[in-house]
């Protein structure tokens, strides 16, 4: 499961990142590494992007980059 697939109020652990590159250290910079916990806030009213929490800050993630975040 993608952190893509979760719902509002849902808290997961970041298993791997899929992406490489430029956009692998970006989100990687952003504190979202394997094993760090995630809770969902919200969702944007179109549905992009969403908020997040991570490591006590607030993030909001577009659902492109949140597809390359494996979750469980």
């Amino acid at each position: 499961m993608t952190l893509k697939d979760t719902n509002c109020g849902d808290t997961v652990k970041v298993k791997k990142l899929i992406g490489t590159g430029a956009v692998k250290r970006r989100i990687m910079d952003m504190g979202i590494t394997a094993g760090a916990e995630i809770f969902v806030r919200k969702f944007a009213p179109l549905g992009d992007p969403m908020e997040i929490k991570v490591r006590g800050y607030e993030l909001a993630l577009r659902k492109a980059d949140a597809a390359m975040i494996m979750v469980e």
